[in-house]
């Protein structure tokens, strides 16, 4: 008896010790993280691998930098993404402040306006541009009505063009990320510093600021990122002198004899991409990618780390207010204390119309009468709408983007549900680690995820086919997803979860009938988000796709290449309706966000 008992009480610990590791939600992390390894981590291993696979391993990479069209492209994508980054910033700013201090619905309009462009494909946000600049556009229009020119000028096609086409583009992202940081700052901290006698502008500049510095970086850094893999806009607003590298990567797909210089041109953005976000990890945490404070780790030590961290940066903002802030203080103060907020209101209001005009003036003309693009139109009608749902090459191609995109949402949303549970209900170190590698799909340009997954998806024979479009889209609705649900279950109290398992409830039971029914609202948004996310998809497609298999954004990115008609407004009017019904739907786990925040 005693024997057995010695022998069969270190057996039971471990079985005792693997179930209690068993029930860890953390294993829950474990299928998204296979998923993302095996389409995402190995083909982006494959594509460096390939890159060196010369006669010398800097082979390929030499030919970038030696040639002068691929350097000179190279340099001026970096000008003009941190060009388009100063102006997000610049006009962004403001935008965040005018929200901020608005309230009631004056402030909801103004979210609204923001955040409405900000989920609309790029491809349609670029059209409207097109329709806005073009020659029988209303800017042509207004500027002939008013004396400015004697006839329609040519307003498409150059680099201030590209400039303006990208910052619209952009501008949501940045006014987002710096309202996050805005909205959570303490109100006494200003009331404070006014009762001292400080005026508004030395309050904005001492106060303000230095405490906003880590939004400003983290959204001038996203867009940075963002701008550096752009290529549907400047190929469409400018000119041949406004080439980005990353349409050389596109142009290069089509060649055979490509093969390994194709790859070091992905390589090389690839590199640059990663190496700012690393520089801005160092600064600003990695945690600026997702938009969220420092996830809670297993042991306490991290806390004390994150503190230090916030008082480094305080203490940077406040050095730097004090070293060049004081002599501009000087000099701003002999401004009327109304200059400020009015300069927010005009440049807020700016940056409204900027982005709702464009999707104003398609929508109105995609009842047009006229058989070309006009503004106004000369009359309305339907008959747009009645070819669009009549050709049966639009509507083969929408229901086939839906078909991909429900598929794609599916998967997002299983993978990115369990992930989320992992990554917040999980006793597990590393959390911001895994976070990372579950949101990092964000910030590899979309070209060299394109140009990654075509060598993995020849080999599988999924090129062309709908599931293998569907994984592919996966890869950057699971970041949304991820996101959206880790904010959704943080806001979930665990003491009703930890009640149902006190009272005999099973862990699958406590997630059906506690978990999921509080989380509702979010993996709604989250599922919406993920199918809208894979509707709109452009890029992947591109590379991906097959004559056979043609969605609506190649049927547009088709059209928008060499012809332009009211069917193309009809589309993004569509998909302007899609976004509104979804933001509608989003709306209780935004405002749960927010909160949060």
């Amino acid at each position: 008896m005693t024997t057995l008992s010695l022998t069969d009480e270190p057996r039971r610990q471990p079985a005792s010790s693997l179930a209690m590791k068993l029930k860890n939600p953390a294993l829950l992390l474990l299928p998204a993280v296979a998923f993302l390894g095996f389409i995402y981590l190995l083909p982006l291993i494959d594509l460096i691998r390939i890159s060196i696979s010369g006669p010398s391993w800097l082979t390929y990479f030499q030919r970038v930098f030696a040639v002068p069209l691929y350097w000179e492209s190279l340099v001026r994508t970096m000008q003009i993404s941190v060009t388009v980054a100063f102006l997000c910033l610049l006009f962004g700013y403001p935008t965040a402040l005018l929200i901020h201090r608005t309230q009631g619905l004056t402030r909801a309009l103004i979210a609204t306006a923001i955040v409405l462009p900000y989920f609309i494909a790029i491809l349609i946000r670029t059209y409207a541009w097109m329709v806005l600049l073009g020659r029988t556009g209303p800017v042509n229009k207004l500027l002939v009505a008013i004396g400015i020119l004697g006839e329609p000028v040519q307003l498409l096609f150059h680099r201030g063009t590209v400039l303006l086409g990208m910052t619209a583009v952009l501008l949501p992202l940045m006014v987002l990320t710096i309202y996050s940081s805005v909205s959570r700052l303490d109100p006494g901290l200003t009331r404070a510093a006014l009762a001292s006698g400080a005026g508004p502008i030395a309050v904005f500049w001492r106060v303000l600021l230095p405490l906003t510095l880590p939004g400003i970086g983290a959204g001038f850094l996203l867009v940075f990122v963002a701008a550096i893999g752009f290529f549907i806009t400047p190929t469409l607003l400018g000119g041949p002198g406004d080439q980005m590298f990353a349409m050389h990567i596109t142009q290069q797909a089509d060649s055979v004899t490509s093969e390994g210089f194709l790859q070091a041109l992905g390589v090389v953005l690839l590199l640059i991409t990663l190496a700012v976000v690393a520089i801005a990890g160092r600064f600003l945490g990695l945690e600026f990618i997702w938009g969220g404070r420092k996830l809670t780790e297993s042991n306490a030590a991290s806390t004390t780390s994150t503190a230090a961290d916030d008082s480094t940066r305080r203490s940077i903002g406040s050095s730097l207010a004090d070293t060049i802030g004081w002599p501009v203080l000087r000099l701003l103060g002999l401004l009327p204390a109304g200059v400020g907020t009015w300069t927010v209101r005009v440049m807020g209001g700016v940056v409204v119309a900027v982005l709702i005009l464009p999707i104003v003036v398609v929508m109105v003309i995609s009842f047009s009468s006229a058989s070309y693009l006009t503004f106004p139109p000369p009359g309305f009608s339907l008959r747009w709408y009645e070819q669009f749902f009549s050709d049966t090459n639009w509507m083969r191609a929408f229901w086939t983007s839906a078909l991909i995109a429900l598929v794609s949402a599916v998967i997002a949303v299983g993978l990115g549900t369990c992930a989320a549970l992992g990554i917040v209900r999980g006793d597990i170190r590393g959390k911001s680690a895994i976070m990372l590698l579950l949101v990092s799909p964000i910030i590899v340009p979309p070209v060299v995820l394109g140009l990654s997954l075509y060598t993995l998806f020849l080999k599988f024979d999924l090129i062309g086919s709908v599931f293998g479009l569907a994984a592919a889209h996966a890869i950057g609705g699971l970041p949304i997803v991820v996101v959206i649900l880790a904010a959704a279950l943080q806001g979930v109290d665990k003491r009703l979860e930890q009640a149902a398992a006190v009272h005999g409830a099973s862990s699958l039971t406590v997630l059906r009938l506690v978990t999921l029914p509080a989380i509702a609202p979010g993996l709604a948004a989250a599922t919406f988000f993920a199918f809208l996310h894979s509707f709109d998809e452009l890029v992947l497609t591109l590379f991906l796709s097959s004559a056979q298999l043609k969605t609506l954004p190649l049927m547009l990115w088709g059209d928008i290449n060499y012809r332009l008609n009211p069917v193309l407004a009809v589309v993004s009017t569509l998909e302007v309706l899609l976004v509104v019904g979804g933001l509608f739907l989003a709306r209780p786990v935004l405002a749960t966000s927010q909160k949060a925040n």
